[in-house]
């Protein structure tokens, strides 16, 4: 198998979600009391530049084995989809509503594009061309 130059995907998608994880802590250290969000839209924003940054360097892979990465992230995006729904759920469930439904959602976003994003990668990257 010849040896490829690939971006570090799976070392910027492991710090966005690091980002991710960080500001979901610090919300929740600090629920049901009013918290400052500014913190927390640092810390999502952050993880969402490091998503589409990862996304844009992966796109311009030339040879990459396109058919495999999604063929294997569409499940794996399935998956984490229902994850989020179900911890979205438990979130307003648990009558969390404003500004810190609205962060910890949109991190539950990223979190469930970017883990099937690496699960993808990690498989199709080992894919012979």
């Amino acid at each position: 198998m010849s040896e490829r130059r690939l971006p570090p995907v799976t070392q910027i998608g492991m710090a966005s979600l690091a980002l991710i994880v960080a500001a979901g802590i610090y919300l929740s250290a600090h629920l049901p009391n009013h918290v400052s969000l500014g913190p927390a839209i640092a810390l999502l924003g952050a993880s969402a530049l490091l998503l589409a940054g990862n996304l844009a360097a992966l796109a311009r892979v030339h040879g990459f084995p396109w058919r495999r990465f999604f063929e294997i992230a569409r499940w794996a995006l399935v998956a984490y989809a229902i994850i989020a729904g179900m911890i979205e759920y438990a979130f307003l469930r648990n009558h969390l509503s404003g500004g810190p439904l609205v962060v910890l959602t949109l991190s539950l976003v990223v979190f469930a594009v970017h883990v099937p994003v690496l699960i993808g990668f990690t498989v199709a990257r080992y894919q012979e061309s």
